[in-house]
C-alpha cells in the first residue's frame, strides 16, 4: 500500500477534480505492475495497473488500491467492472469513497462478484492524500489553505523599498510545490496593486498552472498587472464586490477543489474571522521586520476559548525558515451538506 501511495503522489495536482489514486498488483509477494490516475478523463489507477501487467492475471494475485474503486460509468467505464473482468480475487483498499452517495458501493459490487476485499489499510494516509477532493465532494466547496511567509513579529512585509523576501530560497521552492498542488491561488486586489505578483508555478516539473483568483471591491486593477497580461491571463478570475465566502462557493461550483489563499493580510484575516480555513501553511522567516502589513489582522477572538486552535501540527525546518502546517479544530468549521452529483469526473 505504501508503494501504491507513492504511485498516487506522482499525480498530485494533476487529476482534479478527480482524486489522486495509486494501484499495485502483487503476485507471490512481488510487485508485478503499478499504475496511477494521471488526469481527469484518463484511465483510472486500477485500469492502468492492469494494462501495465499486460497478461492474464493469476488467481493468486492481489490488487492494492489507495481508494475504493469507482462503480459508475462516465468518461471511463467502472473500475469495479475492470477488476472483475480481469479475474482479480483479492483487493486491498486504503480509503473508502468519501462521497456519501457512493461510499461502499464499489466494495459491495466486488464482494457480490466473489472478490475478497480487505479495507482500511493505511486508511489515514490514503484519506489525507486527497484531503482537498474529500472536502469538495462532501461540502461542494473547495478546500482552503491559508499560506503566507511571515516574520517573527507577524508581518507579511518588510519596510517600504526593501526586498520583499522574508523566507529563504528553499522555502520559496517549497511554497511553489504547494502552489502546484492546488486548483487556484487567491489574493486581494491590494496585493496585485502593490506587489504585482505572477502567481505562477516555478521550479516544479510537470506542474499545471492553477487558476489565479483576485477579489476586488472597486474593480480597479492595473491593466498591465501580470495576472491580466501574461500568457496565463485566460486563467485569471476576477470577483468584483464579492465576499470571500461567496467567491469560494462559486469556485466550488466550477469544480475547483482546492484554493490557496496567498494574501494579503486583509484576505487572510477575513478567512480566519469567518472560519473558512481548512489548513494553514505558514513559512516563518528568521527576521523581525516591523513591516506595515500584519498577517491575519481581522477582528480576532473575544476570548481564548473562541480562538482557532490547530491539530496535527507539523514543523519542518527548510534552511533558516520553519514551515508550520496545521488544521483548524474549531467545531463545525466550514461544514455544509451539499453534494456534487458524482465523486469522479470521468
Amino acid at each position: 500500500m505504501r508503494v501504491a501511495l507513492s504511485e498516487a503522489k506522482k499525480a498530485l495536482g494533476l487529476t482534479s477534480p478527480n482524486p489522486a489514486v495509486g494501484a499495485v498488483l502483487v503476485i507471490d509477494n512481488r510487485i508485478a505492475a503499478k499504475g496511477h490516475h494521471r488526469e481527469a478523463g484518463s484511465a483510472h489507477a486500477e485500469v492502468e495497473c492492469l494494462r501495465n501487467f499486460d497478461a492474464p492475471v493469476p488467481a493468486r494475485a492481489t490488487l492494492y488500491i489507495t481508494l475504493e474503486p469507482c462503480s459508475t460509468a462516465g468518461r471511463t467505464a467502472p473500475c469495479t467492472a475492470a477488476i472483475i473482468k480481469a479475474g482479480i480475487r483479492h483487493v486491498v483498499l486504503g480509503a473508502t469513497d468519501p462521497n456519501p452517495r457512493h461510499s461502499g458501493r464499489g466494495i459491495v459490487e466486488l464482494r457480490t462478484a466473489g472478490v475478497r476485499v480487505s479495507e482500511g489499510i493505511l486508511a489515514e494516509e490514503c484519506t489525507r492524500l486527497n484531503e482537498a477532493f474529500n472536502r469538495w465532494i462532501v461540502a461542494g466547496k473547495p478546500f482552503v489553505i491559508a499560506k503566507c511567509g511571515m516574520s517573527l513579529d507577524g508581518r507579511l512585509t518588510r519596510p517600504p523599498k526593501e526586498s520583499r523576501w522574508i523566507t529563504g530560497r528553499d522555502a520559496r521552492l517549497h511554497a511553489n510545490r504547494l502552489r502546484a498542488s492546488v486548483d487556484a491561488v487567491l489574493v486581494g486586489a491590494e496585493t496585485i496593486r502593490v506587489d504585482n505578483p505572477r502567481l505562477t508555478v516555478r521550479g516544479v516539473r510537470r506542474a499545471h498552472q492553477p487558476w489565479r483568483v483576485v477579489l476586488t471591491r472597486s474593480g480597479r486593477l492595473p491593466r498591465q498587472a501580470h495576472v491580466l497580461s501574461d500568457k496565463f491571463a485566460a486563467r485569471t478570475l476576477i470577483y468584483k464586490r464579492k465576499s470571500l465566502q461567496s467567491a469560494l462557493k462559486d469556485l466550488g461550483q466550477r469544480n475547483i477543489t482546492s484554493v490557496l489563499i496567498e494574501g494579503g493580510g486583509e484576505i487572510l484575516g477575513e478567512a480566519l474571522d469567518q472560519r473558512l480555513i481548512d489548513k494553514v501553511q505558514i513559512y516563518l522567516g528568521p527576521i523581525l521586520t516591523g513591516g506595515p502589513v500584519i498577517a491575519f489582522p481581522g477582528k480576532g477572538a473575544g476570548k481564548t476559548a473562541d480562538a482557532l486552535f490547530l491539530r496535527d501540527v507539523e514543523y519542518e525546518q527548510i534552511g533558516q525558515t520553519v514551515a508550520i502546517t496545521g488544521y483548524p479544530s474549531v467545531p463545525g468549521c466550514g461544514q455544509t451538506t451539499k453534494l456534487p452529483s458524482d465523486s469522479f469526473v470521468k
